[in-house]
């Protein structure tokens, strides 16, 4: 009889499985996160453990729900019953279980943090291309290397509001140009504060403090487009419009936007000593004094 009601129970369960995974979106099977498969090479190993760590623990959750359910109702106080229910105590078997099975939890959670995050922090021997990123309050500085040559570099201010209106100007907000199908090596610095370089859409950022050089490492795919940037370490009273943009490009456009930035006469290395002053624009629409960086 037992049986024939499991049966009964696995065919509904199982048919709205199959409807529910059949009617999941791209965003679904990702685990909405905000990126694209292949766009580098560290992307799918993110989503990977995102999602199948919700997995599991989605399935901890429902047999955790399930066993508090049973109990509710098998030891529920039945008509003619007084006092509480016999009480189990020291049972062996079941300490053991809900001891272990959270300790393999995590450290299983542990391990495969740990595989990923060796490999996205893996240094890459040879890149094709090198960029000097600057933090500063707030704005980015971005320094392209190039192979012979000095290196080229773009300076910008920090994002700036529309006139009057509270809506970000786009046309203010600086851009990381980045080429398809290369490996990169991004060189993190700040200039005053802490601050935090952070690409939406490649699922990782990176820490930038004053005196410390960090590094991010990573290969971009066939995908090009634009990606949001921005800093995600709270640095000052306009933190939110330290913005910027990453947009992935052909090999070829990535070396004439080089070409174009030695023709306005940015090579060298921008003066890191330099304190560049900004404008900054408040809510009413009109320019505040300029801030010192």
């Amino acid at each position: 009889m037992r049986n024939r009601r499991t049966r009964w129970l696995a065919i509904p369960a199982a048919i709205l499985t199959a409807a529910v995974l059949a009617g999941c979106t791209q965003d679904q099977m990702q685990g909405w996160l905000p990126s694209t498969p292949g766009l580098t090479n560290h992307v799918d190993s993110v989503v990977g453990l995102w999602t199948t760590s919700w997995i599991v623990l989605l399935g901890v959750g429902i047999i955790v729900w399930f066993l508090m359910l049973w109990a509710a109702v098998v030891y529920r106080r039945r008509k003619g019953q007084v006092g509480l229910p016999a009480q189990l105590r020291y049972n062996m078997p079941i300490e053991i279980f809900f001891t272990t099975v959270p300790v393999i939890l995590v450290l299983g959670f542990f391990a495969f943090t740990a595989r990923d995050q060796a490999a996205i922090e893996q240094p890459i021997e040879d890149p094709d291309v090198q960029i000097t990123v600057y933090g500063k309050r707030w704005a980015w500085d971005f320094v392209y290397e190039r192979d012979g040559q000095d290196p080229v570099y773009y300076e910008s201010i920090q994002a700036l509001n529309v006139p009057g209106s509270m809506e970000i100007d786009e046309d203010t907000i600086p851009t990381l140009y980045l080429p398809s199908n290369s490996a990169v090596e991004l060189t993190l610095e700040s200039r005053d504060v802490a601050h935090s370089f952070w690409i939406v859409e490649f699922l990782y950022k990176k820490d930038m403090l004053p005196g410390v050089t960090n590094y991010m490492y990573f290969e971009t795919g066939d995908v090009e487009g634009v990606f949001t940037g921005k800093c995600a370490e709270l640095c000052g009273e306009y933190h939110s419009m330290m913005l910027f943009n990453v947009e992935i490009v052909s090999p070829e456009e990535y070396q004439e936007y080089l070409d174009e930035l030695e023709a306005q006469g940015n090579v060298g290395h921008p003066d890191s000593d330099l304190d560049p002053l900004q404008p900054t624009w408040g809510p009413e629409g009109t320019e505040n004094e300029e801030l010192g960086n």
